[in-house]
């Protein structure tokens, strides 16, 4: 009698990326098989096990937590954005009663310091200092020729379009903040005007970041707008 060999089964083993496209492809697996996905014990930080389930469960509570923290800083945005917005507006409205160049002047200065919590502001207009000698806002006006050599160290600025925040050089400091630039931690300069074709605002603060190169600049773009607009009308 004769025999026939059999073949010899060599049983493959799983590898884990095999598995993994496996159940990849198959979304639905544990669905059909609910209780190996509630056998399944996965390691916890806590140095205890816990089932998949449990794992999965604790996934989506991080995922909630991050988005409710994400919905809670949307939220402060907004209502921050809303505060400015009223603010922008109340300014507006003091600026169109103003009936004069040194009522406007006062309007601004106002807003800046009790309106938007300036610890330090400056503005200064580009023309001939004598003939704005009627204008007494303190330290906060200051008008300058264009060319006057002591600009040269916002030439930067002056070239550019939009307003610059930040830290701001010890000649900047002192020529915007003079006896109290040594308090100041970070500035925002806003142009007047395309270019700044009329002058400048500073807004001075003591806090290191309360300006910074990250922040958006819409609003000071907006406060920048509303005051040229308001002072070429005298």
């Amino acid at each position: 009698m004769s025999t026939q060999a059999k073949p010899d089964y060599i049983e493959e083993e799983l590898s884990e990326q095999t598995i993994h496209d496996y159940l990849a492809a198959h979304p639905d697996f544990f669905e059909r098989h609910a209780t190996l996905l509630s056998s399944l014990i996965l390691p916890h930080a806590s140095g205890g096990a816990v089932s998949l389930v449990e794992r999965q469960v604790s996934v989506l509570r991080q995922k909630e937590l991050k988005l409710e923290r994400q919905l809670k800083e949307l939220i402060s945005v907004a209502r921050d954005n809303d505060v400015l917005s009223a603010k922008i507006h109340e300014l507006t409205l003091q600026l169109l009663a103003a009936s004069d160049l040194h009522k406007t002047v006062v309007a601004i200065e106002e807003a800046l310091r009790s309106g938007f919590g300036a610890d330090q502001a400056v503005m200064v207009l580009f023309g001939e200092p004598d003939a704005f000698d009627d204008i007494d806002v303190g330290r906060f006006f200051r008008v300058v020729r264009k060319d006057d050599v002591a600009l040269k160290p916002f030439g930067t600025f002056l070239g550019g379009t939009s307003a610059r925040c930040g830290k701001i050089r010890d000649s900047q400091r002192e020529f915007l903040f003079r006896g109290d630039a040594d308090e100041i931690g970070s500035a925002a300069l806003v142009p007047l005007g395309e270019g700044a074709e009329i002058g400048f605002l500073a807004v001075g603060s003591i806090d290191s970041d309360r300006f910074h190169p990250g922040m958006s600049i819409d609003f000071l773009t907006r406060l920048g707008d509303l005051v040229a607009g308001s002072l070429k009308r005298f």
